[in-house]
């Protein structure tokens, strides 16, 4: 499904830029540009990007904390 409509951002896209390596929101802004524009995909994206980080276990949390 379309997350972001501004930049057709997809949730799929967003899995895949968090098992890349994208854990926080700044990340997902930066390569993708979720939430730059009007805003109102930012809840849905970070929600997205909580359980995707959550999915790759704690490896990820380490990861995202440093």
């Amino acid at each position: 499904m379309y997350v972001c409509l501004c930049h057709a951002v997809t949730d799929k896209q967003i899995r895949e830029a968090v098992h890349n390596g994208a854990t926080r929101m700044c990340d997902l802004s930066r390569e993708l540009g979720v939430a730059t524009d009007c805003g109102k995909c930012a809840c849905m994206a970070n929600q997205l990007r909580k359980e995707a980080v959550h999915a790759l276990g704690p490896a990820s949390t380490a990861r995202s904390a440093a």
